[in-house]
């Protein structure tokens, strides 16, 4: 839905419902999973970089004392930015095998699978295609999930007497309104990185002039609800298995 752009005066807009009908009839219920082995790949270099660098931060923010949130929130940013570097590859494979389903068939770009399409990105576009979106891929979710977390431990909910504490109820909550802040903060730079990363010439500037010109500022929160429909359990199950993880750890260490 990023990658679509509107046809003009009169034209139907793409919703979540018709770009789904239109994925299932190409496709059919296997295309729901276009550019797994790309997501894959995004996970294991963007989120391992990019919750390594930011819990290793915070361990040495919180030496001292306690780290503000607008400490933490650079930390995300830092550890945002360098995850982004590091799965910018991932990401531009993602977004093209994931985009070819509403593309017309002679500018379809046909990976077989991301190992395929990482050797023929540097093969027909040069090395610097790695970096394509780049700077618009440097989102973190992580800040806001730890805030949440701090906000909800110890608040007592009035009427049922029940206190928030360092449980699965907490971490799930806070997870998901970390999904919701992330979703909706990051659209826009989401779908400028979608754009960029699924044509081969065009700059940021020239993508923002011209969906601005045809499409008005709504194109900056297209797709919020399938994505959010992605990020939110995404960011549950990571910060929910995360936590539990991160206590094994700590109880083997010990």
């Amino acid at each position: 839905m990023q990658t679509l752009e509107h046809g003009g005066p009169g034209a139907p807009r793409p919703s979540f419902l018709s770009t789904l009908r239109l994925s299932l009839s190409e496709r059919g219920f296997l295309g729901l999973y276009t550019g797994l082995s790309a997501s894959v790949m995004r996970q294991m270099s963007y989120s391992l970089v990019r919750i390594g660098t930011y819990e290793k931060m915070k361990v040495a923010l919180s030496k001292d004392s306690k780290p503000s949130n607008i400490s933490l929130l650079g930390a995300a940013s830092i550890a945002g930015a360098m995850g982004g570097v590091a799965g910018n590859p991932a990401d531009v494979l993602l977004v093209r095998m994931t985009s070819d389903t509403v593309r017309p068939p002679e500018q379809r770009y046909n990976y077989s699978n991301a190992i395929a399409g990482l050797v023929r990105l540097v093969k027909e576009e040069g090395a610097q295609a790695l970096g394509r979106g780049l700077g618009t891929n440097v989102a973190s979710q992580v800040g806001s999930y730890d805030f949440f977390k701090s906000s909800l431990l110890g608040y007592t909910l009035p009427g049922i007497d029940y206190r928030f504490g360092d449980n699965l109820i907490t971490h799930t909550l806070a997870s998901l309104a970390a999904g919701t802040f992330a979703t909706t903060v990051c659209s826009p730079a989401d779908v400028l990185r979608s754009r960029i990363m699924a044509s081969t010439d065009s700059s940021l500037v020239h993508v923002l002039q011209k969906s601005l010109r045809e499409e008005g500022a709504r194109f900056l929160f297209k797709g919020w609800l399938p994505a959010f429909i992605r990020l939110g359990p995404n960011t549950v199950l990571l910060f929910v298995f995360f936590e539990q993880l991160k206590k094994s750890w700590r109880a083997v260490a010990v």
